[in-house]
């Protein structure tokens, strides 16, 4: 290994070297995505030689001294990561490293615009694409989708449904292919259903391509589309939130884009939200909707999910419940 150090393993070893004290000053000086970076590194180190830990010491400081072999692994990391940075920052950097949101070609994707996915995606076979698709953030896949041929996009989705786990090599074929580093972090026998992947895909388009691809799909897929319709959480499913649960969202949303995603709301579930406050921030709420004057369907589409973006994380958490499980039909809001 010692003739093979990279310059982020030179300092991943030299983190490790310097101890949690040490190295704290140092990570406050580092951007975030440079502390990901050596962290994801650390964790891979393994054994590191005295030796080799000395040399490396040698060349950021010649007054170092000597060294003490260092062990570079996930419970070294995240316990250097936890005495040197807020909790919630070194618990978000370790879950990155662990999950498929670590740094995988597939976060790498996720970072490239999705114009620039789009016209290179447009020329791969739809099932390579189906793959890709199904690996990198639902957001990031409906914009992907709705640039791409729609007949290609409609393929795609089919290949997606049919898809069931994919082999290793071929997730590797595939990352050659993009010459993008090669899998560490995405976790092996975790499949998601290809339904709840479309579903979450689906939540993401605004509503005019949600009700053309759907439409679409129906046409090929009868069964395929009920199943994702059942999946997808709508934002008229808030209304199945407990009371309590409300509470606990309101607190948790800017209430600057409350009113805006209430103008297209239901009256029930504008009266569910209006039941979860007291009278007069209800009567401020009603003001504001009603001082919005005409708005546009796509800026209620961002408001409504922002809020959405936030109950699925606290659904997912435990930390709100629904009232009713039972789907109450996909009905489009206006």
């Amino acid at each position: 290994m010692e003739k093979n150090i990279s310059g982020v393993q030179k300092v991943a070893i030299l983190m490790m070297a310097l101890g949690e004290e040490n190295c704290s000053r140092l990570f406050e000086q580092m951007h975030e995505e440079e502390i990901r970076e050596i962290s994801s590194e650390m964790t891979q180190l393994g054994i590191i030689s005295s030796q080799i830990v000395e040399k490396v010491c040698h060349e950021f400081s010649q007054g170092l001294g000597t060294a003490e072999g260092v062990v570079g692994d996930l419970e070294n990391t995240e316990k250097l990561l936890k005495s040197t940075l807020p909790a919630n920052q070194a618990a978000a950097i370790m879950e990155e490293i662990r999950g498929p949101a670590g740094r995988t070609m597939w976060e790498k994707l996720g970072n490239v615009s999705e114009i620039v996915l789009a016209n290179y995606l447009k020329n791969e076979y739809p099932q390579t694409v189906s793959v890709i698709l199904s690996r990198i953030k639902p957001s990031h896949a409906a914009k992907v989708l709705a640039i791409l041929p729609e007949e290609f996009s409609l393929d795609i989705m089919m290949r997606m449904l049919k898809t069931e786990t994919i082999q290793k090599n071929v997730i590797q074929s595939i990352e050659k292919t993009l010459r993008l580093e090669f899998i560490s972090n995405i976790p092996r026998g975790v499949n998601r259903n290809s339904h709840e992947v479309l579903a979450d895909i689906f939540n993401n388009f605004d509503r005019r391509l949600e009700s053309r691809f759907m439409t679409a799909l129906e046409e090929r897929s009868h069964n395929d589309a009920e199943q994702i319709k059942s999946l997808m959480f709508t934002f008229e499913e808030l209304t199945n939130l407990s009371g309590e649960s409300l509470i606990v969202l309101l607190n948790q949303i800017s209430r600057e884009i409350l009113p805006l995603a209430l103008k297209g709301a239901s009256d029930r579930l504008l009266q569910a939200f209006l039941a979860s406050m007291s009278d007069r921030a209800g009567r401020i709420l009603l003001s504001e909707i009603e001082d919005l004057g005409p708005v546009r369907v796509k800026d209620v589409d961002i408001a409504q999910n922002e809020i959405l973006i936030v109950a699925k994380g606290l659904i997912d958490r435990g930390e709100i419940d629904m009232i009713d499980q039972q789907q109450p039909g996909n009905e489009m809001i206006v």
